[in-house]
């Protein structure tokens, strides 16, 4: 499996990335033309805070419920996991 760094369109190389910083710091590109601007949110405002509400209950509920023998289990399957790359 390739690595995240190996995805299409990150830039890996440092004056790559350090002109990308400055140009998104000024607000356009280094020959004078404005970068494109971004686009408007589309989500449901509603959605989005429901989302954040479970998101930051989810980790903690589930570690609770667990018993310990799961949870020795569950991390012997993601050591495996990581392991096996």
């Amino acid at each position: 499996m390739p690595s995240r760094a190996s995805k299409t369109g990150v830039k890996r190389d440092f004056v790559q990335v350090a002109k990308s910083v400055v140009e998104q710091a000024i607000g356009e590109h280094l020959d004078g033309t404005p970068l494109p601007p971004e686009p408007p949110d589309t989500r449901n405002p509603a959605a989005v805070a429901l989302s954040k509400l479970g998101a930051s209950k989810g980790g903690k509920a589930r570690a609770e419920k667990l018993s310990a023998r799961r949870k020795r289990e569950i991390a012997k399957k993601a050591a495996a996991a990581r392991w096996k790359r």
